[in-house]
């Protein structure tokens, strides 16, 4: 079943920048569909404009979430319905996360935000939450504050928060950006888990075809705000149709083959 459609999606700024293109793409329930492209594809700028979060641009097309047409959904309407059955994982947990509260505080009153609850029991919602995404010692670090955690420790926050209201759908953008591969690995172990767990649908964009092998059953290839390609992963990892396709999988390095002098670069399509 399609939970999220997107058709003719067109995103454009009031400086006369399109950064999104007639873009098609569908989110299925319960799958992880993985959005790529180079910077500047137009990915991140997708997933803000399906979330009802681009105050200065003009968004046009058509965005179906469960039969609902976002995008002529009134702002109390989508506001509702964002945080409760749509929820988000921005690319760096420090600058989203309030420094001036404990983060059981504010799970607590994302939560609170859609729910009524006491504050006693939205605080137990909250520290179950962390326990949940491997925050260890989860009742003493409830009472932490952001910048007492590590990078991939806040990523696990902004999951928790994210999901503490149980979801349809997840969007994770650029989740293990910026963090090391250890921990990269364990962030995504962590999706997959949910995924498996909940049954939440992801859209994942990033920009790396490996994170996407490993966690995503579709894909949607991006260029210049536009799709270039979109399919099953197997199928396009194993028999890309385009040479911009193919150009991002060959830039990225293999373990098990010799490095060349000089890395492959990305063709313009």
């Amino acid at each position: 079943m399609t939970l999220l459609s997107v058709r003719g999606l067109t995103v454009e700024f009031a400086s006369g920048v399109r950064a999104v293109d007639g873009l098609d793409l569908d989110v299925e329930a319960g799958r992880v569909l993985g959005v790529v492209g180079e910077s500047g594809s137009g990915k991140s700028v997708t997933s803000l404009a399906v979330l009802g979060l681009l105050r200065d641009a003009r968004v046009s097309g058509a965005i179906e979430f469960a039969g609902q047409d976002l995008l002529s959904l009134p702002p109390r309407a989508l506001r509702a319905l964002r945080g409760d059955r749509m929820a988000m994982v921005f690319q760096d947990p420090l600058s989203c996360l309030n420094p001036y509260y404990p983060v059981a505080f504010q799970i607590a009153e994302a939560y609170r935000a859609h729910r009524r609850a006491s504050r006693r029991a939205a605080h137990a919602l909250a520290v179950r939450m962390l326990e949940r995404v491997g925050i260890p010692e989860a009742e003493r670090r409830a009472r932490s504050y952001p910048h007492e955690f590590s990078g991939g420790m806040r990523q696990r926050v902004m999951i928790a928060m994210a999901l503490c209201l149980e979801p349809d759908l997840l969007v994770a953008d650029e989740p293990t950006t910026a963090l090391d591969v250890t921990v990269q690995a364990q962030v995504l172990d962590l999706l997959r888990d949910l995924r498996e767990r909940s049954g939440t649908a992801i859209m994942l964009i990033t920009h790396d075809m490996g994170v996407v092998a490993g966690l995503a059953d579709d894909v949607v290839v991006m260029h210049g705000g536009r799709r270039v390609e979109a399919g099953p992963v197997r199928e396009v990892f194993h028999s890309p149709a385009t040479a911009y396709t193919r150009g991002l999988l060959e830039c990225v390095p293999r373990v098990d083959g010799p490095l060349p002098h000089r890395l492959p670069t990305v063709e313009v399509p």
